[in-house]
């Protein structure tokens, strides 16, 4: 068995891990990389194998950075299955056909300006065409359904707890040429215990090899109570200013954990209403899947569905569709909290709120996750006094604000928990998903913990045979 690492190596983007074993060839996730503009175009417009060659897709979630570039492999000629849970395939069915409008609109942009400078037109990877025929690959898959997906390789889903539908990924591998039986686990992105929302990671036992995600290590987040505290405090500052709080938040899982929040706050009396705005179409409709997919969310949140007004639809919130009722929002008077996509600033709506209010020093910008290096939410976070947005520079005046308590990934000693908690000899671990800085910090925590198996950092390209 071979495993060569073509993606979020070095890097907390563009997930994609290839298994070779028994002639066949297995790709875990197929993620668009994020990034500068320039390097992101590079890295997603090929692939460093044969998209033709490939036989299925394993993937971990639904989330951009681990399924974005399925279209384009479809496209390239992959025809095999793609294998997910059934609530990945469904938000997969909103979250790729955005993602396809997004990057044409991208590349119309970039036409103009070359166009301009008489430079010859860029053609998008895929369309919004591309993206959705290739749902019709999709295989789903329960937690805890095994599966026989290539000769003697059985595949099994257990929860992450990262996002609605997010799977640690098991491979149990009969190697025809070693005559070896091992088993291969895939962490994806690993979510935080005690989640309002999701439940919490199952552990694995007998666990042989494992590729692991290492975004936070080496950081910690809030405390849950020290957070609730700061975002109380947030909102009764922007209350009290007559301001706007604005939070750039992924479609889904951030923006349904912040509403769910907001409403049981709000139930407890620990501010007074505010007009709150959700401006995304995609998690509007994402909003709609989790209330679809109850079965896989905390015995808690579903009880709240049914035993309380909806916590994804409270008074005061309202769900921005149009782009006029978007456009609208410049013109409402504060106090008002505005919740819009993309979590990183990198594209949507949210970038024309920041442009309308980042030089307004009463204004609020609350990050509540994870930002790639060099993206703009990255910079805001980060200190930049000026930024550009949307090709036009603007001095930063609004307060930043940052609650990682609200993250979807495991902290440090998350991650070593849930490691802990993974049974078998675990003989090799190769960490992804990660800058080096934080995926050398979990190396080196790991190498204490784990003292009779070989840790190591995966780099872009390598391949390992085991």
């Amino acid at each position: 068995m071979k495993i060569t690492f073509c993606g979020a190596a070095g890097t907390t983007t563009g997930s994609k891990h290839l298994i070779e074993v028994n002639q066949t060839r297995i790709l875990l996730d197929c993620g668009l990389y994020q990034g500068r503009r320039a390097e992101a175009m590079e890295r997603n417009s090929d692939f460093p194998f044969d998209p033709e060659k490939i036989d299925c897709v394993v993937l971990s979630h639904a989330h951009i950075d681990h399924t974005g570039n399925l279209p384009h492999l479809c496209k390239r000629g992959f025809d095999g299955n793609i294998y997910a849970t059934p609530a990945t395939r469904d938000l997969c069915s909103i979250m790729l056909p955005d993602a396809a409008h997004i990057h044409e609109s991208d590349i119309a942009w970039l036409n103009r300006h070359r166009k301009r400078d008489d430079l010859p037109e860029l053609t998008p990877n895929y369309r919004r065409v591309d993206a959705e025929n290739c749902l019709k690959q999709f295989v789903t898959l329960s937690y805890q359904r095994p599966m026989v997906i290539a000769p003697g390789v059985r595949l099994t889903f257990i929860d992450a707890g990262h996002v609605l539908g997010s799977a640690q990924v098991i491979l149990d591998i009969d190697d025809q040429a070693t005559q070896k039986q091992s088993r291969l686990l895939f962490s994806g992105d690993i979510g935080r215990p005690g989640n309002d929302i999701l439940n919490d990671p199952a552990p694995c036992d007998k666990v042989d090899y494992v590729i692991m995600e290492s975004t936070y290590g080496g950081r910690k987040h809030e405390l849950a109570t020290d957070s609730t505290e700061h975002l109380v405090k947030i909102i009764r500052e922007i209350q009290q200013r007559r301001a706007r709080l604005i939070i750039p938040a992924f479609a889904v899982e951030r923006t349904q954990q912040l509403l769910f929040t907001l409403d049981k706050l709000h139930h407890e009396n620990r501010f007074s209403s505010v007009a709150t705005f959700v401006d995304s179409p995609l998690a509007v409709k994402a909003t709609e899947i989790f209330r679809l997919h109850v079965d896989d969310l905390r015995p808690t949140a579903a009880q709240a569905l049914f035993m309380r007004n909806d916590p994804f639809g409270f008074d005061g919130l309202k769900l921005i569709r149009t782009v006029d009722e978007s456009k609208g929002l410049n013109f409402v008077k504060g106090p008002a909290i505005i919740i819009s996509a993309s979590g990183m600033a990198e594209s949507g709506r949210i970038l024309h709120h920041l442009r309308n209010n980042v030089g307004n020093s009463n204004n609020i910008l609350l990050f509540v996750g994870y930002c790639a290096e060099n993206t703009l939410g990255w910079k805001l976070r980060n200190g930049f006094t000026h930024v550009n947005i949307l090709g036009d520079e603007f001095e930063v005046k609004a307060e930043i604000e940052t609650l990682d308590s609200f993250s979807g990934h495991a902290d440090h000693d998350e991650l070593l928990d849930w490691f802990s908690r993974v049974g078998g000899e675990k003989k090799r671990v190769f960490l992804v998903h990660g800058e080096p800085e934080r995926s050398d910090k979990l190396r080196d925590a790991l190498a204490e913990q784990h003292t009779t198996g070989h840790i190591e950092v995966a780099q872009l390209m390598q391949t390992v045979e085991l």
